[in-house]
């Protein structure tokens, strides 16, 4: 199968990419909302702040993101376009999405609209990531931990974090359910799959350079001592010298 994002270094294509990336996320999670089977765990937290707060599910997510991002600070994490990006328009296409998509009725639809959501997630993911503009603030946050601490393990730092966001959206309300465990098991292998199909290549040039060669320094022979022999006079061969007089 053809990678995605096998154009080189353009940075047109990699933008376009971002954004459709982002809109596509968004997308993504109001298809996961609607069927009210269970969120992942940062879009629990954000549907339980929600509810608490009366703000709109996209406003929530830019709230969080913007808040999430200043603990990067402390880090010593940069963020990139794509990470001040994710901020801001996952939670426009959130809100727009569900705006418009219809509730789904029967129990059939709404797992349909579950798996759909899941899947298109995954697909979203690849295309940001795979854009090279930054992470997202929520995955920033762990590898910017993991960074600082290097014996910590990666596994254990992204579970500590989404238990607790889980944790904390279910006690405000956020729902918790098949989706979150769809979530769960799917979004690893999804994000796998979709991510080198999506990867923008860097730029590679036609003709690859040869290594500079080391100048190699050239050697003169050293004469034995022994087979040097002593100057000849003109006219004269040097085997009838004889020793120098005495004075």
């Amino acid at each position: 199968m053809k990678k995605i994002g096998n154009g080189g270094d353009r940075l047109p294509r990699r933008l376009g990419q971002l954004y459709l990336g982002l809109v596509l996320y968004g997308v993504s999670m109001a298809l996961m909302i609607e069927p009210h089977l269970g969120l992942n765990p940062w879009d629990v937290f954000h549907q339980g702040l929600a509810g608490r707060t009366g703000l709109s599910f996209g406003t929530v997510t830019v709230i969080t993101g913007a808040a999430v991002l200043l603990l990067w600070i402390p880090l010593r994490q940069r963020p990139g376009l794509g990470t001040v990006s994710n901020v801001v328009v996952i939670g426009i296409a959130v809100d727009a999405a569900l705006a418009v998509l219809p509730s789904p009725t029967g129990l059939p639809v709404r797992i349909g609209w579950l798996i759909a959501g899941v899947v298109l997630n995954g697909l979203a993911t690849g295309l940001y990531i795979g854009a090279r503009f930054g992470p997202g603030p929520r995955d920033g946050l762990m590898t910017g931990w993991v960074t600082r601490h290097p014996g910590s393990s990666v596994r254990l730092v992204r579970t500590v974090i989404e238990v607790t966001v889980l944790g904390t959206g279910w006690l405000l309300g956020g729902t918790v359910g098949l989706g979150t465990v769809l979530y769960a098991l799917c979004i690893g292998p999804l994000a796998q799959f979709f991510l080198p199909l999506c990867s923008v290549e860097p730029r590679r040039t036609d003709r690859p350079q040869r290594p500079a060669q080391p100048r190699r320094s050239v050697e003169r022979p050293v004469a034995d001592p022994e087979l040097i022999q002593p100057a000849q006079v003109p006219g004269q061969a040097a085997t009838e010298l004889g020793p120098p007089p005495r004075r």
